[in-house]
């Protein structure tokens, strides 16, 4: 049962907490997001050893092994500081270099955000180090959010910060 066809007396219940943990959870599962300067996925499986060394370096612990035992981002446990470290214990040539950007990565705000339910929340907004959401005001009903994706960096804040989980991240297409 998702979110928006969830009644209302199990919403106010606090159910809607364990609907929106398994989906978040089938999100970065299956399309586990790899670590920042990561090359194209098939490559990336490819020569990568699943040594865990890139699992151990990193500071804010978000790298965990995904399915397969390969390195992937879980923004439950924190956001990403782009230290780098990954990159330089990394042996194997699976990554970019740091002059360019981390990864495409976009952030998208969905229906279960509680400004779509007008309740006012601008969590998102406080914990975004890169300041890429705002939230524009409404005649007579709540604030609602809006993205900067030029400005978003896909650290992560965001998710970690949004208490009913309504933000996804996603891959960002070259062509978007």
């Amino acid at each position: 049962m998702t979110v928006e066809n969830l009644p209302r007396r199990q919403f106010l219940r606090g159910k809607f907490l364990t609907s929106l943990h398994s989906e978040n959870e089938q999100k970065q599962g299956v399309d586990g997001i790899r670590p920042p300067w990561a090359v194209e996925n098939s490559i990336f499986v490819e020569q990568c050893t699943r040594c865990g060394d890139c699992l151990s370096v990193c500071e804010t612990n978000i790298l965990v092994k995904g399915d397969g035992g390969f390195p992937e981002v879980r923004f439950d446990n924190g956001e990403c500081t782009f230290c780098g470290k990954c990159v330089d214990v990394c042996k194997q040539p699976i990554f970019h270099s740091r002059d360019e950007k981390p990864w495409l990565h976009k952030i998208e705000i969905g229906m279960a955000c509680l400004s779509q339910h007008r309740i006012e929340c601008r969590s998102c907004q406080d914990s975004c180090p890169m300041r890429a959401i705002s939230f524009r005001l409404q005649m007579g009903g709540v604030a609602q959010p809006l993205v900067n994706t030029d400005v978003c960096n896909g650290c992560g804040a965001c998710l970690q910060g949004c208490p009913v989980n309504a933000i996804k991240i996603s891959y960002l297409k070259q062509n978007e």
